[in-house]
């Protein structure tokens, strides 16, 4: 089992397994909504998922996105969209051992900064 919180850990969650994909993700929503280049998105079934504590804050960041953070330290949780509604994307940075993983793909790179590099090291 994974855990994971926002950085006050008012808000903590749980994965039932560990086997999960990992990418890297450059949209221009991500890159608002974290403050940050990109986000790496830990791609969990809904069903293995549960916040154990506290109650995140809900941002409706699209037409088909829902976006959860923490309302007190504003640490970005997960991602939600109805193109894949059986699964929810939770940020690698909130689990408690994110050096775990490793992510293997990129999404958007149309809309990668070209300062950052993708994964297979070519520009």
């Amino acid at each position: 089992m994974k855990t994971g919180s926002c950085f006050c850990e008012s808000i903590q969650f749980e994965l039932k397994g560990d086997d999960y994909p990992v990418a890297n993700c450059h949209c221009t929503m991500c890159r608002r909504t974290s403050g940050a280049p990109f986000v790496t998105w830990l791609l969990v079934p809904k069903d293995d998922f549960r916040v154990t504590a506290g109650r995140p804050k809900v941002l409706k960041s699209s037409d088909h996105g829902t976006r959860t953070f923490c309302g007190d330290c504003g640490t970005p949780i997960t991602c939600i969209s109805s193109r894949h509604p059986e699964r929810v994307d939770i940020t690698l940075g909130s689990l408690t051992h994110p050096e775990q993983l490793t992510p293997t793909g990129d999404y958007y790179e149309d809309t990668r900064l070209p300062w950052v590099r993708p994964l297979d090291g070519q520009p």
